[in-house]
């Protein structure tokens, strides 16, 4: 085996893993954020008790996020073309715009939860 197509295995395998992690904390954050939802719905009926609920399911968004466009940067980190680097600018464009309102509206309700305390 060469040492290039070593390199690209390698890198698939990593590409995989980092992706998987992203979903799985996706999916932990969106069933964690449910749990709670049911939880807190059938004990309170105000609106204001799921704030933090957006704010830790948000958080889990922005990190599994970052994970992906990881897996995306490591997937054309061996030989890229130029169509994979336009592919990667459009995905890192369009996931950064998620995060930076994901993370712009985190922080406004983190304000609103601490001047309603």
């Amino acid at each position: 085996m060469r040492w290039e197509e070593f390199l690209r295995q390698g890198d698939q395998v990593l590409v995989a893993l980092v992706e998987v992690i992203g979903a799985l904390v996706i999916f932990v954050g969106a069933f964690w954020a449910a749990l709670r939802f049911v939880v807190e719905g059938l004990r309170h009926r105000s609106a204001a008790v799921f704030t933090p609920i957006r704010l830790s399911f948000g958080r889990f968004l922005v990190l599994g996020l970052e994970f992906q466009l990881a897996a995306d940067i490591l997937r054309t980190a061996v030989s890229p073309t130029f169509g994979q680097i336009g592919q990667l600018a459009a995905i890192a464009t369009i996931r950064t715009a998620l995060n930076f309102f994901l993370r712009r509206e985190i922080a406004q309700e983190q304000r609103q939860v601490t001047l309603d305390r």
